[in-house]
């Protein structure tokens, strides 16, 4: 006799938006299934904290908003839906307003490190091309001075800023040295 496989459950949206409410600890969710997010390094805090600072300031009084790590970004692949926690996020559509999400973001972030740098770089790269209104996706490396722009254009064109270089996103006419973005790691010197 040949056992049957066993059929994965899948966890509702609902379900899950209810369960992350009351949790402690935050999930991503990809089309059912529910993975549990690690906390992050100080260095890591650092950067997304300095890139939210400098972005919270520059839009001010303007309809945009920066958002941090704990702001859900909702997404639809085909007939699936996905949140991921990005870790600096700006959307400036009035319209987009959840209290526990955004789903029209301009412009994503992620901070990588040895445990994700793999996902940032592949599968939410795809995954977040699939928001019409992302303008820009940025790479930050959390251990090397690396930064990775992306900007949708007729199709996908990338930017690598150096270190003594500026962070530019032109969605939204703001850019920062990139050795501010670093300020207060070991990674470069601020000057």
């Amino acid at each position: 006799m040949t056992a049957l496989p066993k059929k994965k459950l899948l966890l509702s949206e609902e379900d899950y938006l209810a369960g992350e409410e009351g949790s402690d600890v935050r999930h991503e969710y990809l089309a059912g299934e529910v993975y549990a997010m690690s906390g992050a390094s100080a260095r890591h805090n650092l950067i997304c904290g300095n890139l939210f600072a400098a972005l919270h300031r520059h839009l001010a009084g303007g309809p945009c908003r920066v958002f941090m790590s704990d702001l859900k970004v909702r997404l639809k692949v085909l007939e699936d839906v996905y949140y991921y926690y990005p870790d600096v996020m700006v959307a400036c559509r009035p319209e987009d307003n959840a209290s526990h999400y955004r789903e029209q973001p301009c412009v994503i972030v992620e901070v990588m490190s040895e445990t994700t740098e793999r996902i940032d770089r592949r599968e939410k790269a795809l995954a977040y091309r699939e928001i019409p209104a992302l303008e820009e996706y940025v790479l930050i490396g959390q251990d090397k001075p690396e930064i990775i722009i992306y900007r949708r254009a007729d199709g996908w064109a990338s930017e690598r800023p150096t270190p003594d270089g500026q962070l530019t996103l032109k969605c939204l006419s703001f850019s920062m040295p990139v050795a501010a973005l670093y300020s207060g790691t070991d990674v470069i010197s601020a000057t």
